[in-house]
């Protein structure tokens, strides 16, 4: 394989020969030459300065890679020789400039001097060094340029103005040949000639400058020297039989470390041969995805096309997005073979289409206060998280009508796991691939669980909330978000208010904190709640909490703020904290104790039992059967006194097995620590459950508590049809909810013998 990253330098001679000659170009995705003068001044100093000004990406072009990335001469250059349009015979261009173009414009405008004004300017700049300011290391003031003039184009033409002036001009460096040389050895002339004249006069002060002057000529033409042939260049140079994809890939990568340039672009540049205006289709597009405030959309839309088509949304595999790109797969018998994604045109802009519209109903989803809360931009946890997000509500949609409602809570309890672990914080692009595999694989398969959810089921009472302070981060923004959809309401209306009008202002002020209650964290979001402007005015106003809540109770209905409260998630406990006289440091960390334990309750009841979307009345009845199933387990350990040898074989193997499994999927799962009845039954569903009491080999045990089998079995059906109508259809039938209230009923006087 030839070396596709060849790292190597070369001087700044060498360098300006080959921006003479024309031998680097420019792909179209690069935005154009928008230095500033004083941007080329500084380059200027750095390289006099011997500092270093990073390295260039360069790609070794040729006739198919310049014509692939539409390539152009570089700003300013001057075509004296006529070889534009290129001759490709003759050689010229030779490199295409993945990464330094501001870099390379920027010496060859001040070292070359082309006679073109810079952008956006209505004259050209020219460049010099103060060789005396330079000597005395007058450094910040020893570079300067100056827009071409009457009195420029004097200077510029007339050597002994320049020596006179101790102006050297930096395009006697771009001159080449022997014009440094004899620049250097002019002034040196010129102020020895000048020494001379000095020595019969009486000003000794002229003689001694004079002097000075051309004994530092010497020494700056040996700096110059040093310069031109000793100051090295950094650059990269892929080798010209690269893909195109690798050359994608390793593009995106610069512009990951924060160099400005962009995926979409390159893309663009791509297309155009094909005739296809990329930047037109996102223009149409653009309004209908204004939400979210990113400089990223455009590539958001690209990412959702390939996350549909083939998984990956990284920038090797955008590349397989042009129309009739060949793409290596291997197949079932594990052999290569080519595939071409998109075929024409026409069917890019189809795909295309239809990824503006899974972002579009995905950021219409992620936005609803009754979905996932993100009312307003500010409050999405993560913007990256929206091309995954889009692409597997997209993925949900073309599942049959029976299967969505299964596929829409499985993408809400990845999202919120997402979220309240900062799982789209890091590499987003690798992590949503293995997402959608994983999550649409869980689509079909409900053993199939992502690793993720296990993982996070057990960790997450490990998040420390009081130290979420700082907005715009995943899970602050994830509790903003659960404040939301519980319909926290208005504390002086009652109402929900308008979403526009809401911000997450402070239960205990910040002022009263910072008087009253010294060394708290005042900013943690378990402070905080969304409120509006004029509530946190009229109400709240620089208040302690035992201030403003008995003057709300007051003029209010108590039990309806009451209730209100409850919707912010503060417990009649933590109001009850929170009205305590006098309100100090401890009272303060008690509430953010409880309203933390109140938070995790709800992240549980939404990602892990799934039911912070149910109604009222079956958010109760959820919790009532869970707490049936709980005291079962409780019963059959205690009657098979915590043994797990006295299952029944059949359901020991079987959770057994599911203990196993959980293991291979999440490495915080050790097998040893479930050898004991009790940690064995949290394995067990409602039928495990019935299947362990009713069996013939623990029956005995158990009937003089349930008496009758068949009753049994009964209560059981209508608790399981209760269970699964909850769980699965998200609503309840009048027979089946009174039925199961039955069953509750009869277990808990059965349980509570």
């Amino acid at each position: 394989m030839k070396d596709a990253q060849k790292p190597d330098h070369m001087s700044l001679n060498m360098l300006i020969g080959r921006l003479k000659e024309g031998r680097f170009v420019i792909p179209d995705f690069q935005r154009e030459f928008e230095w500033r003068p004083w941007d080329i001044n500084s380059l200027m100093r750095s390289i006099f300065l011997d500092y270093y000004i990073g390295s260039l990406l360069l790609w070794r072009g040729k006739k198919e890679n310049f014509d692939a990335l539409s390539c152009e001469i570089m700003y300013g250059f001057d075509d004296k020789a006529g070889q534009y349009p290129w001759d490709y015979g003759k050689g010229n261009p030779e490199h295409i400039v993945l990464d330094g173009q501001q870099r390379l414009t920027a010496l060859y405008y001040a070292c070359v001097g082309p006679n073109v004004p810079l952008p956006n300017r209505a004259n050209r700049a020219v460049y010099f060094v103060h060789v005396d300011k330079f000597m005395d290391e007058q450094y910040d003031v020893a570079f300067e340029y100056d827009w071409l003039s009457q009195r420029i184009n004097k200077l510029m033409s007339n050597p002994e103005v320049q020596y006179a002036a101790h102006i050297f001009p930096l395009s006697v460096i771009g001159a080449g040949g022997w014009e440094l040389y004899s620049w250097v050895q002019g002034y040196e002339n010129y102020w020895k000639s000048v020494a001379a004249e000095e020595e019969s006069s009486e000003d000794t002060a002229k003689l001694e400058g004079a002097t000075r002057y051309a004994a530092n000529a010497k020494v700056f033409g040996e700096l110059l020297k040093g310069i031109t042939e000793q100051y090295q260049i950094a650059y990269i140079e892929l080798d010209r039989e690269l893909a195109v994809d690798k050359v994608c890939d390793i593009f995106t990568q610069i512009n990951s470390r924060g160099i400005r340039l962009d995926v979409f672009d390159l893309i663009n540049a791509l297309l155009k041969p094909k005739g296809l205006q990329l930047k037109l289709l996102w223009r149409a597009a653009a309004p209908r995805l204004e939400f979210v405030d990113t400089g990223k959309m455009n590539v958001y839309v690209l990412q959702v096309m390939s996350i549909l088509l083939q998984a990956y949304c990284s920038p090797k595999y955008l590349y397989y997005l042009l129309p009739g790109q060949e793409k290596q797969v291997r197949n079932e018998d594990g052999e290569l073979e080519k595939e071409i994604l998109i075929s024409d045109i026409a069917d890019f802009e189809q795909r295309w289409n239809n990824a503006v519209v899974a972002i579009e109903k995905g950021i219409s989803l992620l936005k609803h206060p009754q979905e996932f809360g993100a009312i307003m931009s500010q409050y999405l946890p993560y913007v990256s998280i929206i091309p995954i997000f889009s692409a597997l509500q997209a993925t949900s949609r073309e599942l049959p009508a029976n299967k969505r409602l299964a596929a829409q809570r499985k993408i809400r309890h990845w999202y919120w796991a997402a979220v309240f672990t900062n799982r789209y914080s890091g590499s987003v692009e690798s992590m949503s691939a293995r997402d959608f595999i994983d999550v649409k694989e869980w689509m079909s398969d409900d053993d199939a669980q992502p690793a993720m959810l296990q993982e996070f089921h057990t960790r997450f009472r490990s998040l420390d909330l009081r130290k979420e302070t700082k907005k715009g981060s995943s899970i602050y923004n994830g509790v903003f978000n659960l404040l939301v959809l519980q319909g926290a309401r208005d504390w002086m209306t009652g109402n929900v208010p308008q979403h526009g009008d809401l911000d997450d202002h402070h239960i205990v002020p910040v002022a009263r904190a910072n008087n009253n209650l010294q060394g708290i964290n005042v900013h943690t979001i378990l402070n905080r709640t969304p409120l509006t402007a004029e509530t946190n005015r009229q109400v709240i106003n620089d208040k302690l909490p035992n201030e403003y809540l008995p003057d709300l109770m007051a003029n209010s209905n108590e039990a309806q703020i009451r209730d209100i409260m409850e919707s912010h998630f503060i417990t009649p406990l933590a109001l009850e904290i929170l009205l305590r006289n006098p309100f100090g440091p401890d009272d303060y960390e008690a509430f953010i104790s409880e309203r933390q334990r109140t938070i995790f309750e709800a992240i549980e009841n939404l990602l892990i039992k799934e039911r912070l979307d149910l109604s009222p009345i079956l958010r109760e009845l959820d919790q009532k059967v869970e707490m049936t199933e709980l005291k079962l387990r409780e019963c059959i350990v205690a009657t098979l006194s915590n043994d797990s040898e006295r299952l029944p074989p059949h359901i020991a193997q079987k959770l057994t097995e599911s203990i196993q499994k959980a293991a291979k999927k999440n490495a915080a799962v050790d097998v040893e620590n479930f050898k004991e009845l009790s940690s064995k039954l949290e394995f067990a569903d409602l039928r495990d459950l019935q299947e362990v009491i009713s069996h013939k080999a623990t029956w005995d045990q158990f009937a003089s508590r349930f008496v009758n089998k068949e009753s049994l079995y009964g209560k059981f059906d209508q608790l399981a049809e209760l269970r699964n109508g909850i769980r699965h259809s998200r609503s309840v039938d009048e027979i089946t909810r009174k039925e199961g209230e039955a069953a509750i009923l009869w277990f808990q006087q059965v349980l509570n013998k």
